[in-house]
């Protein structure tokens, strides 16, 4: 399958992304990420095994894209947890004693 990414045109496919990718430890992932066979590695990471360019010249959206094209799981930004409120000092001692203060 032909895929672009960082404007060079690259003929892909998923035995040779495999063939390409077997014997590559995974970096910590920490962002968007690709599952091929057991593993899971960061977009960036393929980008640049099966491009041979440097990680600055293509975004991990452009992997993604190829990847999910040629078959493979991807996952995107994990969502960030709903921050929670804090509450007052006289809020917590009223939880505490078990009587809700009204804000």
């Amino acid at each position: 399958m032909r895929c672009v990414i960082a404007r060079f045109p690259f003929d892909l496919t998923k035995s040779g992304v495999l063939e390409t990718m077997k014997g590559v430890k995974p970096e910590e992932v920490t962002g968007e990420s690709v599952i091929i066979g057991r593993r899971t590695y960061p977009a960036k990471q393929v980008g640049q095994v099966i491009t041979r360019q440097d990680r600055r010249d293509f975004s991990a959206g452009e992997v993604l894209r190829a990847m999910t094209q040629l078959g493979f799981t991807c996952r995107g930004l994990p969502r960030a947890a709903t921050p929670v409120r804090a509450l007052s000092p006289l809020q917590q001692a009223s939880a505490m004693l078990g009587t809700p203060v009204a804000v």
